[in-house]
Parts: structure tokens; sequence; C-alpha cells
């Protein structure tokens, strides 16, 4: 009996108990520079594959500028989603979490830090790289106060949509704090302000959780620590994790790479390049395949980065006057006309002001005058070649000039592009004089002395 009563005992207990994850498996994923599509494929699917494991923990070592709202937003569903613990890490030294990246941080189970690190600076940007927060005031605004009931009437500064994105994120990251118990009030000024707290300060001020020098130590920390995770109690047992870290796959590291300003701007003009060159030299083929692979990598680029279409615009324009340059000689106008518009059009293209999308300026310039230099000299060299004529056949022989074999009136042989040639003539001709092919007659070359020959005389005779 007494048995009987020790095991209901002990049954009742592991239910009053919470869950222990002793699995001993901890998947660690990266998160390096910008936050977008690409990222988020690889953090879902990482969270995705340790659920499968049944694995202990699941770590995101961060060090990001920020990035897309999008982006940041489906990474935090997929961790508040997760049935395994997500511990956050910003690591290593010198490493942060700005933007986007301190929305997942909070967002996490675990939010930790190594030191030298910080986080913050989550204010949102429109697309003209405005941010959406409280504008300074002006020195005269500064000298006249308005009394209480004037600074009552006066309404919010902004428009509709920047208070609505404003209040939004707001809301959001306060949510996020609260959900994990930590300060809600400086995640608003991380958004309002755009605060930023170095690691110490973070946990002084309760946003993070801990401070871990290394991974090593951030297991130990986290041993025996209880956590929410969907409404169950985990307590962690990480005194023996097994480590696996999952790398981005070749498709990830792919599609990360053509979603960056540089690489887009590099395919728009090696397409572009391609297509122009298979259009001068039809049957070339390979410079119009690979001009159309560029342009739909590019096209699926400006899909998945915040892109300014005026610019893009600009760019096309810039292009299109360097072409005309060509066409229209208008001593350097034209031409310096579209490499403007093109590095104009480039840097306006990506000024987004989100964080980790932004291109540099002077990348911007080099190739914009390397390129549309490029241009140039391509396009005038095919309409050179497509004015000089024909060079092969009988066209190329006609007004050819020539040396004669021997002295004659009349018929004579004349040594012409390596080949003997049968010739006539209305006049003498002397030995090793030049002529000048006037005119054909099946294989036989009427000629002239090369000195009384001029455009007019050259005709083609069947």
């Amino acid at each position: 009996m007494k048995q009987i009563l020790r095991a209901a005992l002990a049954f009742f207990g592991l239910l009053a108990a919470p869950l222990s994850y002793a699995d001993g498996t901890a998947v660690v994923l990266e998160m390096d520079g910008a936050i977008g599509v690409a990222t988020v494929e690889y953090i879902i699917g990482g969270i995705e594959e340790a659920e499968e494991r049944d694995a202990t923990l699941v770590v995101i070592r961060m060090d990001t500028p920020g990035g897309l709202v999008n982006s940041m937003r489906d990474i935090v569903t997929a961790i508040l989603g997760s049935d395994v613990p997500v511990a956050t890490y910003v690591s290593p030294a010198g490493a942060r979490a700005d933007s986007a990246g301190t929305y997942i941080l909070l967002a996490s189970h675990i939010a930790a830090m190594a030191p030298t690190t910080h986080l913050g600076a989550a204010t949102p940007v429109s697309l003209s790289g405005d941010d959406f927060g409280d504008k300074p005031e002006s020195d005269d605004e500064e000298a006249s106060e308005p009394d209480d009931e004037e600074e009552e009437d006066t309404p919010e500064s902004g428009s509709a949509m920047e208070r609505k994105v404003m209040n939004d994120a707001i809301a959001y990251i306060r949510g996020l704090a609260e959900a994990h118990g930590r300060n809600a009030d400086w995640a608003e000024k991380a958004v309002t302000e755009a605060a930023t707290l170095t690691a110490t300060e973070a946990l002084e001020q309760n946003v993070i959780d801990l401070i871990a020098v290394n991974q090593a130590d951030l297991f130990r920390q986290l041993n025996g620590r209880e956590l929410e995770v969907n409404n169950r109690t985990i307590t962690l047992d990480t005194e023996a994790l097994v480590v696996e870290r999952i790398e981005q796959s070749w498709r990830n590291k792919f599609l990360s790479t053509i979603a960056s300003p540089e690489i887009l701007l590099l395919l728009i003009m090696v397409g572009i390049y391609g297509l122009m060159f298979e259009g001068y030299n039809p049957g070339a083929i390979v410079p119009g395949v690979v001009g159309v692979i560029c342009l739909l990598l590019a096209a699926y680029a400006l899909q998945v980065l915040p892109v300014n279409y005026a610019g893009l615009a600009l760019i096309i324009v810039g292009i299109a006057l360097i072409v005309a340059e060509a066409f229209v000689p208008s001593f350097g106008a034209l031409g310096l006309g579209g490499i403007a518009a093109f590095i104009f059009g480039s840097i306006m293209m990506f000024d987004s002001g989100i964080p980790g999308f932004g291109i540099s300026i002077s990348f911007v310039v080099a190739v914009s005058v390397i390129a549309g230099a490029f241009l140039l000299w391509l396009v005038s060299y095919l309409v050179k070649l497509r004015r000089r004529g024909a060079v092969s056949g009988k066209d190329s022989i006609l007004g050819g000039t020539g040396t004669a074999r021997e002295s004659f009136t009349g018929e004579g042989k004349v040594w012409l592009e390596g080949e003997s040639w049968a010739a006539v003539s209305k006049v003498a001709i002397e030995k090793n004089q030049e002529v000048v092919v006037t005119a054909i007659d099946g294989l036989t070359l009427e000629v002239e002395p090369a000195s009384e020959a001029g455009p007019a005389d050259a005709e083609f005779q069947t």
C-alpha cells in the first residue's frame, strides 16, 4: 500500500514539475550583416530543424546593423511560435544589434550580449530615409516657450502615415519587451529617440538577461534557468550540450549575395552591355544569354531590396544618353550628362535609409565612370564597324588598292590582297605601280593608276 501511495505521489509530482529539456543539443545559427529575405529563410529553417530534432536550445549569434521590417517581423514571429527556447546572443566583442536586431533580441526567450557590444537605434525609417522620431526644435522655437494651453493645441508633427508607422513600432517593441518581463520603457525610447545601450547598461536597466564572455559562459549561466515557452515552463539543462552549427545553404548565400546594392548595380550594367553587344552582333548568342540572365537576377534583387524607382529611371536615362553620344556627336555633352545621370540615379536608387542596404558613393562614382567610358567606347566602336563597309566578297575588292606585277596596256596581272588577279586598264600601267580597282567583270579587275582614281570612278559591273 505504501509503495502504491509513493508511486502516485511521484506521478502527480512529475505532472506538477516543470518540463525539462535534457536532449543535449544546441542548434547555433549565425546572423551577420543586414537582415533580408535570405536571412529570414535561413533563420526560420534553422528553428524548424531544431524543433524536428527536439533540440534543447536554439542560439542565434547576432551582429547586424538592422534590415527590412518585413523580414524582421517574420523572424520575430518564428521565434515567438517556436517550441524550442531561442537565445539571441550578440557576439563577438564589438558586435551590435541595431535597429531590426533590437526587436529580434527583445523577442527572444533569452537576450544575451557579449562585453563591448551594444543595441538600440530602432527608429523606423521611411523610403526617403528620414526617421519618424521627434524633430529637433529650431533656435527660435527654443527661445519662445509657449504656454501649456498652446502646447496642448499643437498637433503632432509629421504626416498621418508617419505617426501610424511610429505608433505601430512603439506598440510592437513594447509588446515584445513586456512578453519577457524586460524594460518596455527603454524599448520605447529606442524607437522614439533612437536610444542605444552598451551591454553593461542594458543588463543594469533590465533590457537583457545576461552578459556572457563566450558561448561556453552562456551555456553555464543558462543551466537550470526556467523559461516560459508557448505557455509551458521549461527548465534548461545546458551542462553538457552538444553544439551543432547550421550553416547557410549555397542557395541562401547566393540570394544574399545578389540582394546587395553593389551586386545589383553590376548586374544591371552587365545585362545592358550583353543585350547591346548581341544587338550589334546578331548570332553571338553568349552576350545575349548572359545579359538576359543578369537582368532577371537584377529583377529579383529589385523585388527584395528597398529601391527608389526614380533612381532606377535616372540610370536608364543615363545609359540612353551615353548611347546617344555615339550617334549624335555633341562634343561630349550627352556622354557627360549620361554619366552624371547614372551617378545620381545610383545614389538615389538605394537612398532608403535602411541600415545595411546603403551603397558607397565612392563605389558608385568609380563604377559609373568606368562603365560609362566603356559603354561609350563600345558603342562608338560598333558604329564604326557598321560604317566601315564590307570586309569580304566583291564589295570589299571594289575600291581596293593593288600593285601591278608587270607593265601592261590593256590586259595584265596585278597583286591584290595576297592574290594574283587578271586586270585590264585603258591607260598604260608600269610594273610595281599602285592601281585602284574601279570595276569587276567576272574574275577580271578593271584598274587605273591610283593617282588618277577617285571615289566617283568606282562602280560595279556584272
